[in-house]
């Protein structure tokens, strides 16, 4: 077979080898992580590895680099899919949050790309165009090299360079610092006690360990009950869980959770996932809450899931 580069032509008809089986399931979490981090829905990103994975089963040629092929198809795709859910998006009720996942254990050196899948990082993404955030994710979080880069979004590397650098600045004008920030033990203890101070009315405790400018914000979709709002500052956002705690705390159940990288909890009423929060932690305060209670949103959470 002729070898070609990794934008080679995919035709239909021939089944794969054990090992280009093998060398697809070796890149299928990175594939995954990156369409999560497109898309924010982790059906939807699965959806785009099923394709990716057709069109792979359908190829006929020997590709140079299989993984940097896989990344190009797989970012058209959830391009594509970006692009074309912008109307839900923007008729989406109340605040549009990612779906939470829990993630399974992976390598030590995957710790800095689990910065970048914090759920106030993929709300901060959000600020990009649809190309913006392929290139940014691309270059800054995946290390693509810039002439790959270009090859997958169909434009020059000069052109890459500068949305890459606009995203940036994009990025940092909206304070979105996630990437790179590792999660000390010290924030999980925060948000256990925190949570510990809520449910006891310790109002004196769960003050000191909020942000004076703590900002909560919910995403409950159509169907469910939330904030449509976010509750800003720390007498507010107090006053906030003090009462969501009061509801049915005969009936619910929390369990500690890591929430895209986050120290989080997962809470249940009547054995049924109620509502999903995830905590960002800054100087041994909570500055950021992000609550979770679109049913939609809340399938994948008992089950740790593989993504890089």
């Amino acid at each position: 077979m002729r070898v070609v580069g990794h934008a080679g032509l995919v035709n239909p008809g021939t089944e794969l080898s054990r090992e280009a089986v093998a060398a697809f399931e070796a890149e299928r979490p990175r594939l995954l992580g990156l369409a999560y981090r497109m898309l924010g829905v982790y059906a939807e990103a699965e959806d785009v590895v099923q394709e990716t994975w057709l069109r792979w089963n359908a190829s006929t040629v020997e590709l140079e680099r299989p993984p940097a092929w896989l990344t190009t198809v797989a970012t058209r795709i959830a391009l594509d899919r970006l692009r074309a859910g912008k109307r839900r998006r923007e008729d989406y009720v109340g605040p549009w949050i990612a779906e939470p996942v829990v993630l399974e254990p992976g390598p030590e050196e995957t710790a800095e790309l689990s910065d970048s899948l914090t759920l106030g990082f993929l709300t901060m993404l959000d600020r990009l165009s649809p190309v913006e955030r392929a290139v940014f994710l691309l270059a800054d979080v995946f290390e693509v090299p810039y002439c790959d880069v270009a090859t997958t979004v169909d434009k020059s590397e000069v052109a890459c360079r500068q949305i890459a650098s606009r995203a940036r600045r994009r990025l940092r004008d909206g304070h979105a610092d996630a990437v790179g920030r590792h999660h000390a033990g010290s924030d999980r203890r925060i948000v256990d006690e925190l949570l510990l101070a809520v449910v006891t009315g310790d109002v004196a405790r769960t003050l000191a360990l909020l942000a004076p400018d703590v900002v909560s914000i919910s995403d409950g979709g159509a169907n469910r009950h939330a904030a449509r709002r976010p509750v800003v500052g720390a007498d507010r956002v107090a006053r906030f869980f003090t009462n969501l705690a009061s509801k049915n705390l005969h009936r619910a159940s929390a369990t500690a959770a890591t929430i895209n990288g986050d120290p989080g909890v997962i809470v249940t009423v009547d054995g049924a996932v109620d509502f999903v929060a995830a905590f960002e932690v800054e100087n041994e305060k909570v500055v950021s809450i992000w609550i979770v209670r679109n049913p939609e949103k809340l399938e994948h959470v008992l089950a740790p899931v593989a993504l890089r």
